[in-house]
């Protein structure tokens, strides 16, 4: 059920095991299970609900990951191998199905279209590679910019991708044809994470200048809100299954906790208050159950919170 105050937050674990930065989060709402991976290569698997073991090793790749993506109608994970491309893990055989080359560039994000049966994967040289999804071979590869592309945010159901970069620029493509329909300047700096409400009248969009601002779509995107969130980079932001809370999190080291619809500040999660991580928190994931949120951080650790 929504959130009617505050909500209470416990860490319940620390989990450990990675050998440098954890960079990607990944998993599916109604799922426990997740899965990580970072600047050590390795991609492992771990359960809400037993927060108390070991991470399982799923894949180790040669360069670090910063973007993994589930596909659970498939049982596949999908590896934003920087400088490689994308390496598929079939889950339950735990081997390699298939592999595609992209651009040897960073690869910051991907997002998945069910309706589409397209992969959307965001690149450090400004391009954006768009894969079938049936066997992951590229489509096309589309030069939107000359510095990175960072985050990708899917509105399925006016078929509209959003893309934010380091040139401070937000771009809604045509999800189908890839015609750009709109571009601004979304932000004072880099643009590093996007997501759209789960209503989709808004998309939220947070990054470098620590601002975290919401723009209303059926408006045009004409920006609806912005607030000083973080006191440095805002590295990720994520909603809560039912919609209620809106997570983010930074390299000044914390996690906010906003009211999804008014984006009231409800709670700060920190080290002084809450044994919180000691470095830049980089991503976030919110497992099946309701009340459950996992982190992950430069500190090379992931921590799993309890929120009543």
């Amino acid at each position: 059920m929504p959130f009617l105050h505050r909500p209470q937050v416990q860490k319940l674990a620390a989990l450990t095991g990675h050998l440098d930065c954890v960079y990607a989060l990944a998993g599916t709402p109604g799922a426990d299970t997740f899965y990580s991976a970072g600047a050590d290569g390795m991609v492992a698997v771990w359960h809400a609900d037993e927060a108390a073991q070991d991470g399982a090793l799923v894949a180790k790749v040669e360069n670090s990951v910063y973007a993994l993506l589930h596909l659970p109608e498939r049982n596949l994970l999908v590896i934003g191998h920087n400088f490689q491309g994308i390496q598929v893990i079939d889950l339950a055989e735990k081997k390699l199905v298939t592999a595609t080359a992209l651009p040897p560039a960073a690869i910051f994000d991907m997002v998945y279209s069910q309706a589409r049966q397209r992969l959307y994967v965001a690149l450090g040289d400004g391009t954006l590679a768009v894969l079938r999804a049936t066997d992951f071979k590229l489509e096309t590869l589309l030069k939107l910019s000359e510095k990175s592309l960072r985050c990708l945010a899917l509105h399925e159901e006016r078929g509209e991708l959003a893309v934010g970069g380091s040139d401070w620029r937000l771009r809604i493509l045509d999800a189908d044809s890839l015609q750009l329909k709109q571009e601004w300047e979304g932000g004072t700096n880099s643009i590093f994470t996007a997501g759209y409400s789960p209503d989709g009248r808004y998309l939220l969009t947070a990054g470098r200048d620590a601002h975290l601002r919401s723009w209303d779509v059926a408006a045009g995107y004409a920006e609806h809100r912005s607030i000083v969130a973080h006191l440095f980079t805002i590295n990720h932001l994520a909603f809560s299954p039912d919609g209620a809370l809106l997570a983010t999190c930074s390299m000044d080291k914390s996690i906010k906790l906003w009211d999804a619809d008014t984006l009231a500040l409800l709670r700060v999660v920190d080290k002084a208050r809450h044994a919180g991580h000691g470095t830049s928190v980089n991503k976030l994931f919110w497992p099946g159950r309701q009340n459950r949120l996992v982190s992950c951080s430069d500190d090379r650790s992931l921590a799993v919170w309890e929120l009543a």
